[in-house]
């Protein structure tokens, strides 16, 4: 297929060893990094991001700085400067966003592996509607420097893959502390299953299915956080752009100056409140998940969306998409991405597994079960 829109910069030459492709927010010397913005279009790093750094160290070949939502704000790819990411799993279909290229060059089989960011999904989304495997580790497990911020306290580098194993290799390369935990049957998990009942007939179906392989799971009651919530997020977001926003406003695309100036709107009180909520969520998640290892839902409540569904793309459908991946990112905690079959229109569904803080070995391991059980 085309690479048209996956790819925003490549080496003159690519060296030996496995294929990665890396989210063009992380820094690369002497390779252009845009961070998806025109504004930075001619940008050249003297310096390359730790954790890319670390990969080709051992012995991963970048092969491509790809494409994603313009600084990373945004759930579609749609970028409106250097065009839109393709999905190689479903043509005319959004990447998911904000690390669609990385996603896309996965399926696309032109990576083996990928480094991209999740904030409040951005990981996890283009993964469920490409049908590749990606990865958010727990907040704060793989080093973002020299890599352009979204919203500093959700912000998470991560690994992705065409399968759980290859993003278990990546992170141990990105985190020489973790270590993969054996596990021989999903029999050994206690498992809550929550959210179902809001996807799409066909992707509860296959979550469901998926669900069904761990004998002892249970269906519960499980909160979503509050509005407020998003308002520290949002608040970040303004911190990051407030002075190059009010250089440069009309350098930026629609979708994203829109969600800039909203953010830039938050008021104080609102932060201040859902700060609070933040850590009373945090404390009823806990609670709620008293007594399970893992919890099962949706990555998505639906298949991958047309491109400019609804007409103005990420505007329309953020808020859908970002249902079940925002959570984890408001706690920190680590959560799976993983691919379980064909849903609406014949497109790729994703059931999500997440842990608590600290469990991303066994998140991994449960995932890399699952997978085979599929």
């Amino acid at each position: 297929m085309s690479l048209d829109g996956i790819f925003l910069a490549r080496p003159e030459t690519i060296g030996a060893g496995i294929p990665l492709a890396v989210k063009d927010l992380f820094d690369t010397a002497g390779l252009a990094t845009t961070y998806g913005s025109g504004i930075f279009a001619d940008h050249v790093p003297s310096q390359t991001a730790p954790a890319v750094a670390a990969l080709e160290a051992a012995g991963y070949a970048l092969v491509g700085k790809t494409n994603l939502h313009e600084f990373a704000y945004g759930t579609t790819s749609e970028n409106p400067h250097f065009g839109a990411v393709p999905n190689p799993a479903a043509p005319g279909r959004v990447a998911g966003g904000s690390s669609g290229g990385s996603a896309a060059a996965l399926a696309a089989g032109i990576a083996d592996a990928a480094l991209g960011t999740d904030s409040a999904g951005s990981i996890r989304i283009p993964a469920a509607c490409c049908g590749i495997v990606g990865f958010k580790p727990t907040y704060g497990r793989v080093s973002l420097e020299r890599c352009w911020p979204l919203a500093a306290s959700f912000d998470t580098g991560g690994p992705m893959a065409r399968d759980v194993a290859g993003c278990e290799a990546t992170l141990g390369h990105l985190v020489a502390s973790f270590e993969p935990v054996p596990r021989e049957s999903l029999e050994e998990l206690e498992v809550a299953v929550a959210w179902t009942e809001v996807a799409e007939p066909l992707v509860r179906e296959r979550v469901e299915t998926a669900a069904a392989r761990f004998p002892r799971r249970r269906v519960v009651e499980l909160p979503f956080p509050d509005r407020t919530v998003y308002a520290p997020f949002m608040r970040e977001v303004a911190d990051v752009h407030r002075e190059l926003f009010a250089q440069s406003a009309v350098s930026y695309g629609e979708d994203v100056r829109i969600k800039v100036e909203r953010c830039l709107a938050v008021r104080d009180l609102e932060v201040e409140r859902g700060t609070r909520l933040r850590v009373e969520y945090a404390e009823r998640m806990s609670e709620a998940l008293d007594g399970f290892d893992l919890l099962v839902t949706p990555t998505l409540p639906i298949v991958a969306p047309p491109f400019g569904a609804g007409g103005t793309g990420d505007l329309d459908v953020r808020e859908s998409l970002i249902r079940f991946t925002f959570p984890f990112s408001a706690l920190g905690w680590p959560a799976l991405a993983l691919p379980c079959g064909a849903a609406e229109d014949g497109l790729p569904a994703s059931v999500q597994l997440a842990g608590r803080a600290g469990a991303d070995a066994l998140v991994l391991a449960a995932g890399r079960l699952l997978e085979a059980a599929l």
